[in-house]
């Protein structure tokens, strides 16, 4: 068996209880091409969850078709929506109306996905049936209570175990009564699940933000014709209105790419010296860009070109080259626009000169895993100096490579996952992590896609 990873190789065929660990290590070249990221995730989800919930056929082009989203397609498939992939690689989704899911036969399993999760109890909560929702080992172990909170006071009805943690059974409020919800803590999934709950409610259903989050959910609920309504509140937040039972239409979209996964080659091309990289039809929507304004102010070399609007959001292409990187304080209030990111980024600050600063990161700890400390331990075991203060991740770097020569326990984390490779790229020993088959999660060409560019990952032992 040859030692370069293809996508026939045992990372991408192991197994489902089986780790696939793989090797990186410095390429022999500088990376160099041009790359097309899968499409956006967020998108993604909401694309299959509106057309499901329009009158008439939603064609998506662009689709992720990941694991945690082909979860939200199955589970609106159980709930009566026909959604089906054509043969040009677009997807048809024949939705049901507002109000029109039926209640699924079997339990709602949504994998690894909080998203899918998050989003589907706001719709479950307004539709008047119970069902149950599980997923695997890691989204059992995240929290649920920040949406079942909000969405019991539209009148839905939650048996969870401790901590309204999965599985839990939901049964949908029969008559549901609208609400206006202060979000404690700014988060885009809490936002989208009391809007989606909204959907189904006679009446103005409000979400107040204290700071602005991904807007994707407000996007195309205007682009299947909802009535919704963003006005600024005092201090900086907003406050988004919709109004319930609208009749949503059909609307074709296109998904762009996934500024979370153009992140991992982004800055491959940044810290492997002499690479330069394009990375096409990435989505640049302003409540996504945190870690590209944040690699920017590190002095990272990004230009965007062919700037357009595709599917109602902002679009480019993003040349990169490699370079010096200094460091930065990166301020709490951009967390909304990149906590996905922070990995990543933490892995570039490894690589910058000086001390980076990342503050404001509570949320990485309730993600597929507790992020901050698997990115703490990772940087430790690689030569890194690191340190969490409170919700603050500070990581000194000296200008130059990384040691490196640990192995990484991804946590079934994918984006700790493909973190963690990148830095192999750069270290000076090769960097090995114990099972990449999470990545499928959300990018499941990442190894092809990285490969084509000039690295070379082998399978681990």
């Amino acid at each position: 068996m040859p030692d370069d990873v293809s996508p026939h190789s045992p990372a991408r065929q192991s197994p489902a209880n089986m780790p696939a660990p793989l090797i990186s290590a410095r390429p022999n070249a500088p990376l160099a091409g041009i790359a097309a990221v899968p499409g956006d995730k967020s998108i993604s989800h909401r694309a299959l969850m509106f057309g499901a919930l329009a009158v008439g056929r939603t064609v998506i082009t662009g689709l992720l078709e990941g694991e945690d989203v082909l979860a939200t397609a199955a589970a609106l498939r159980a709930m009566g929506a026909a959604i089906e992939r054509a043969p040009d690689g677009s997807w048809r989704v024949d939705g049901v109306g507002v109000g029109g899911l039926a209640e699924p036969d079997n339990v709602l399993d949504l994998g690894n996905s909080g998203t899918s999760a998050r989003l589907l109890l706001g719709i479950l909560a307004t539709h008047p049936f119970t069902s149950f929702v599980t997923g695997d080992e890691s989204l059992r172990r995240r929290p649920m209570r920040r949406v079942t909170e909000p969405l019991s006071r539209f009148g839905a009805q939650f048996l969870c175990r401790e901590g309204a943690r999965l599985p839990l059974a939901v049964t949908g409020a029969a008559n549901p009564v609208p609400i206006v919800y202060r979000l404690p803590v700014p988060s885009a999934q809490v936002k989208s699940a009391v809007l989606l709950a909204g959907l189904n409610t006679p009446g103005a259903t409000s979400v107040v933000e204290p700071e602005p989050t991904r807007d994707h959910t407000e996007r195309m609920l205007g682009h299947f014709g909802a009535s919704v309504v963003v006005e600024p509140e005092p201090g900086g937040g907003r406050r988004i209105t919709l109004t319930g039972q609208p009749e949503l239409v059909a609307a074709p979209i296109t998904v762009p790419g996934d500024p979370s996964s153009a992140a991992f080659p982004l800055v491959a091309a940044l810290i492997v010296p002499g690479s330069e990289v394009t990375i096409a039809n990435v989505g640049l929507n302003p409540s996504r860009t945190g870690l590209f304004t944040s690699l920017r102010e590190m002095g990272a070399d990004i230009t965007y070109q062919n700037e357009r609007i595709a599917g109602g959001e902002p679009v480019a292409d993003l040349r990169v080259r490699a370079g010096a990187l200094t460091s930065a304080d990166i301020p709490p209030g951009r967390a909304p626009t990149m906590i996905d990111e922070y990995p990543i980024l933490a892995l570039a600050a490894a690589c910058a000169h000086g001390r980076t600063v990342m503050r404001g990161l509570a949320e990485l700890r309730v993600k597929e895993s507790d992020r901050l400390a698997g990115i703490a331990e990772g940087l430790a075991r690689c030569g890194v100096h690191v340190t969490v203060e409170g919700d603050d991740l500070l990581v000194e770097g000296d200008g130059g490579p990384p040691r490196g020569g640990a192995l990484i326990a991804t946590r079934l984390d994918h984006r700790i996952a493909m973190a963690f490779l990148v830095l192999g790229l750069a270290a000076r020993d090769p960097v090995r992590i114990d099972d990449a088959r999470p990545i499928a999660t959300s990018f499941p060409d990442f190894v092809p896609l990285m490969t084509r560019l000039g690295a070379a990952f082998r399978a681990g032992t």
